[in-house]
C-alpha cells in the first residue's frame, strides 16, 4: 500500500528567496546514506503512479521545480515498489519504457489519470462511494494506454523487456531501500540529502533547499 506523506506545506507558488536560506539537518532535510554525496549535483524524485499527492505534484508543481532548478542539477524520476506485485511491477516498468521516448510528460500524464481520473477520483478511497477497482490489470492494459501516443506493442515489449530496463528496476529498488524510501513524493539531493516535505511552507523554499543541498551543502 502506497504511505502517503501528509502534504502539510501549502505549495503555493511563491517567490523564489534572493538570499540563502537557513536549511537544518533534521528539520527541513536528514541524511540517508553514509556514502559520500555524487559528483554532480542531482535531485531525483521518487514517486508512484498509483499516488495522489504524487499526480498532484506532477500537474501542479513539477513544471516550476525543473525551471527553477539550478542548471548544474540534473534531475530524475523513479518509480517506488511498495506493493511489489506483479502488476505493480509492470507500472514500474511502464516509467522506465516513458524514459526511452520523446513525448515523456503526455505519457506521464496519461499513466496518472487513467489509474487516477482525471481529478485522482479513482483512486480517492475516502470519496463517498468509492469503490475500488484496477483499471490496470496487465501489461496489456497498459500498452493500450501507450497505443494512443503512437508507440506499438512491439515497441513496447521491446523497451520494457530489454536488459537496460532491467537494471533500471533493479537500481530503483536497490535505492528505495538505501535512501529509506517509505512515502512519496520524496526527493533525494546527491544521493545523499532527503527533503523533509513536511518542514516545508512554500514552493520558493522547497526549490532554494534542493539547489542548496545540490550546490552548497557540505
Amino acid at each position: 500500500m502506497i504511505k502517503h506523506i501528509a502534504l502539510a506545506l501549502t505549495l503555493a507558488v511563491a517567490p523564489l528567496s534572493s538570499f540563502a536560506a537557513q536549511f537544518v539537518e533534521g528539520k527541513h532535510f536528514t541524511v540517508v546514506s553514509n556514502k559520500a554525496p555524487s559528483t554532480e549535483p542531482k535531485l531525483t524524485e521518487f514517486y508512484s503512479f498509483y499516488c495522489g499527492n504524487c499526480f498532484n505534484m506532477e500537474k501542479m508543481y513539477m513544471a516550476d521545480i525543473k525551471a527553477n532548478l539550478n542548471q548544474k542539477v540534473a534531475f530524475d524520476s523513479k518509480h517506488v515498489d511498495f506493493a511489489n506485485t506483479e502488476i505493480n511491477t509492470e507500472v514500474m516498468r511502464s516509467l522506465a519504457v516513458i524514459q526511452t521516448l520523446d513525448n515523456q510528460k503526455p505519457l506521464t500524464d496519461a499513466m496518472f489519470k487513467v489509474i487516477q481520473g482525471d481529478n485522482g477520483e479513482k483512486h480517492d478511497h475516502s470519496a463517498p462511494g468509492h469503490k475500488h477497482d484496477e483499471p490496470l490489470k496487465s501489461r496489456d492494459d497498459i500498452k493500450a494506454v501507450f497505443a494512443k501516443f503512437g508507440v506499438t506493442a512491439e515497441q513496447y515489449d521491446a523497451a520494457a523487456d530489454s536488459k537496460e530496463t532491467d537494471a533500471k528496476l533493479a537500481l530503483w529498488r536497490t535505492q528505495q531501500r538505501e535512501f529509506k524510501v517509505q512515502s512519496v513524493p520524496s526527493f533525494i539531493v546527491n544521493d545523499k540529502y532527503q527533503i523533509n516535505m513536511g518542514s516545508i511552507r512554500t514552493l520558493g523554499e522547497l526549490i532554494d533547499l534542493m539547489n542548496y543541498l545540490a550546490l552548497e551543502h557540505k
